[in-house]
């Protein structure tokens, strides 16, 4: 069947697609972290068809996304540390996990029948002039197949999902190239003790810069409570081998900083970690040319960003 119809995010095709979101159809649009892959967060069936367009364990929760402040209270409680986070770093590439509210007009498939609701609030103006003009909470998570390299250009969403006569979006709202190019940041406020689900665009340290103490969460296969704590995840169809000084015969090589190779792409030849992470998927993809690819990626500091980075890389080592 065709593929989905990639339209520039100007007014008249967030209008149109809008609509679609109202009517339980899939867009895909563009934030400044990925592309993502939305519905009606309260619709039962769209949010099924989200997890059938990627192929997605059904116990992964989705993030809702809304367009303001005043729309994600009305999902989650918001405590002091939710309101001082989203003060300073909302819109962001930062997702909050909090307590659901009894009449979050978000389905248990969103949240994977949890009584925790994942929110955030996108940094694009045009994201959140398509979220506003849905008037509902939008479930989306990254707009590619479910553990593939997350997309960063329409162009990936289009290659990686089924067209709209086989479940896929009908509409992919095209925004340009990712600013960011990794996942948000994700932290549960649930609990007494904040707890960091899966590192992105926000810094650990600023988090705990904010609000304090930040605990660090494991890998979790069976009942994780955000997106991206499956052990192996954003993961190309090629062999990937980490913390790489030089390519092995045969190996593709993604660089970093000084360790390049003279064919080779480079994440940021000055070690720019704000650089490597928004160059991270867009690299992956052009490297992942077949299932008997291999590609050896340099050691990455795992600090800041490269704390993000690193995480991504490990979820897509084959084990």
């Amino acid at each position: 069947m065709g593929g989905a119809l990639i339209r520039a995010m100007d007014a008249a095709a967030i209008a149109e697609a809008a609509e679609h979101i109202r009517q339980g159809r899939l867009i895909a649009f563009g934030t400044e972290t990925v592309y993502g892959l939305g519905a009606d967060a309260g619709n039962d069936r769209a949010v099924a068809a989200i997890y059938a367009a990627k192929g997605r364990p059904s116990f992964n929760p989705l993030i809702s996304h809304v367009p303001d402040l005043k729309s994600a209270a009305t999902l989650g409680d918001m405590d002091d540390r939710a309101l001082t986070l989203a003060e300073a770093l909302w819109p962001g590439p930062l997702t909050m996990v909090l307590r659901k509210k009894e009449d979050a007009p978000v389905s248990k498939l969103t949240t994977a029948g949890l009584d925790t609701v994942a929110v955030r609030v996108p940094a694009r103006e045009a994201a959140r002039a398509f979220l506003a003009e849905c008037g509902v909470p939008v479930a989306a998570p990254s707009a590619n197949r479910s553990g593939a390299i997350s997309p960063t250009r329409a162009e990936h969403v289009a290659a990686s999902l089924p067209g709209p006569g086989d479940g896929g979006p009908v509409m992919i709202l095209d925004d340009g190239p990712c600013d960011i190019g990794l996942e948000s940041t994700v932290v549960d406020l649930s609990t007494e003790t904040a707890t960091l689900l899966r590192p992105g665009g926000v810094t650990l340290e600023t988090l705990q810069d904010l609000i304090g103490p930040v605990a660090l969460a494991v890998s979790d296969d069976h009942a994780p409570k955000s997106p991206g704590m499956l052990s192996r995840h954003y993961a190309p169809s090629a062999s990937l081998r980490i913390d790489a000084d030089a390519p092995a015969d045969g190996e593709a090589f993604l660089g970093f900083g000084r360790a390049s190779a003279p064919d080779g792409l480079n994440l940021s030849e000055t070690g720019d970690l704000l650089e490597a992470a928004a160059n991270l998927f867009e690299m992956l993809h052009r490297l992942d040319t077949s299932p008997d690819a291999k590609i050896a990626v340099a050691p990455i500091p795992d600090t800041g960003l490269g704390r993000a980075i690193n995480d991504r890389l490990r979820r897509a080592v084959r084990n």
